[in-house]
């Protein structure tokens, strides 16, 4: 199945996804049940107003999913972020912004492991870190080198328990309201935070600042469904069925956060430390709380299936960005251009990121996600810019106001609101993304002798 020269597969990826599927495969990266990790820490910089806080997040980022919908439409790659820009923008810049991205992508299998690692030394303290590294690696390779769709019917079941526990935790907290009790003891008239009240939205201590800084804080969870784009090969009608899939999963992911967390709110009205040791890692103290211990380490059990379900969908996302740039020859080709012509997957792309999963045992969580932020800012910055630079200025669409609304307006919105998440950036992920940048500058100067030619590139859509 490989052509004579050797350098490429003749295989291809195949289109066997459809709508649910790609919702299906997000909503197990974003992993809803994030909210109960998130809470603590976003109330307090929130000033007790997480749902407002999803709200102000969950707006910037369906204004940039709109961006990819309108990129995937005029180019439907696995490529993501670094193909529109490589198209949009310029070669060396979509080689840049794909550089940036591995820090998203490559880093977010690692992350999910160090998490499930936590979980399961917390329950068998007595096994060796490293048996869970590998075991969780092989297990995450294993079910990507199977296949995009695959991936998806596995993640499915998942997904609908998360759900399950999400909904099932959000009516234990409709219930003891309703009966007139939160966190803090009986409800009385007096008390700010009520059943259907408007307080955890807004009141007259609300502070626009802190909602932004809370938002900043929870666009990250929603962290996954830009990656979706990258199985644009392997989607049915994708110019269709892609953009629409995107927006559906960050819209039911929002609205999913939103819900839960105005009860939440309500439940835990005061100060998160008033309730949690460490308001960083909620969740464990808030399935207590309001499930009790046994609904409590059955939760946490099934987390560590969760995380793990976030990270084959990650591991699926960064082997076809790899397979694109591999194809484009801005890597090496015969590596990470292959497909296997058997489960018509990028396998070595697969096998090299488990590798790479494997030096979770060494890394430091906090490290680690400091670094996707970098990634993921610059995608999401880099999207709504190739809107701009292609339909507003190569392809002149701004003579009517539909066409300006469109390719200016909502991508500008899309850019001004990560741009705001850009000022909030850590100092740990900016230090660590411009020393990783600075790496892929020296690298594209090699492979463009000396910037005297263009990153090479593709030619499928031009």
């Amino acid at each position: 199945m490989t052509n004579l020269s050797g350098t490429q597969s003749a295989a291809k990826l195949q289109k066997t996804l459809g709508l649910w599927h790609i919702i299906i495969i997000g909503l197990a990266y974003i992993q809803p049940m994030t909210l109960f990790d998130t809470f603590g820490l976003v109330s307090e910089e929130s000033h007790f107003h997480v749902p407002t806080s999803y709200i102000i997040a969950l707006i910037a980022i369906l204004f940039t999913s709109i961006s990819y919908g309108h990129m995937i439409r005029r180019y439907p790659s696995s490529g993501s972020a670094y193909t529109y820009a490589q198209k949009s923008i310029h070669p060396n810049v979509g080689f840049m912004v794909g550089w940036s991205s591995w820090l998203d992508y490559l880093l977010s299998p690692m992350v999910n492991i160090i998490l499930a690692v936590i979980y399961l030394e917390a329950l068998f303290p007595s096994v060796n870190h490293w048996v869970w590294v590998v075991v969780l690696t092989a297990f995450m390779t294993g079910i990507n080198l199977r296949g995009a769709r695959f991936v998806a019917n596995f993640n499915s079941l998942i997904v609908l328990i998360q759900l399950i526990v999400i909904g099932a935790f959000t009516w234990l907290v409709y219930s003891k309201l309703q009966a007139g009790f939160n966190a803090d003891g009986p409800i009385t008239a007096e008390t700010r935070a009520q059943l259907w009240s408007l307080e955890p939205f807004w009141n007259e201590l609300t502070s626009v600042g802190a909602l932004i800084t809370g938002a900043t804080l929870l666009c990250f969870s929603f962290t996954g469904f830009d990656s979706l784009s990258s199985l644009a090969e392997e989607t049915k009608d994708t110019e269709k069925t892609l953009p629409k899939a995107i927006f559906l999963t960050a819209l039911i992911a929002g609205v999913i956060f939103i819900i839960s967390t105005y009860f939440m709110q309500l439940y835990f009205p005061s100060a998160p430390g008033t309730y949690f040791k460490n308001i960083a890692e909620t969740q464990p103290e808030i399935l207590l709380l309001v499930g009790g211990s046994l609904f409590q380490s059955y939760v946490l059990a099934f987390a560590i299936v969760t995380v793990m379900a976030s990270g084959i969908s990650a591991h699926a996302g960064v082997s076809r960005l790899m397979y694109v740039m591999g194809r484009d020859g801005v890597i090496n080709k015969k590596i990470f251009g292959h497909i296997s012509p058997k489960n018509f997957t990028p396998s070595y792309n697969i096998m090299i990121v488990g590798v790479v999963a494997l030096t979770a045992g060494f890394m430091d969580l906090d490290i680690v996600i400091s670094m996707i932020s970098f990634g993921a800012l610059t995608a999401f910055t880099f999207v709504n810019l190739s809107v701009i630079s292609r339909y507003a200025l190569r392809d002149g669409r701004t003579k009517n106001f539909k066409d300006i609304f469109s390719f200016v307006i909502i991508p500008m919105c899309g850019f001004l609101s990560i741009f705001a998440m850009w000022l909030e950036i850590e100092e740990t992920a900016l230090k660590y993304g411009l020393w990783w940048a600075m790496f892929g500058i020296l690298y594209l100067g090699y492979k463009t002798k000396g910037f005297k030619h263009p990153a090479p590139q593709h030619n499928e859509f031009e």
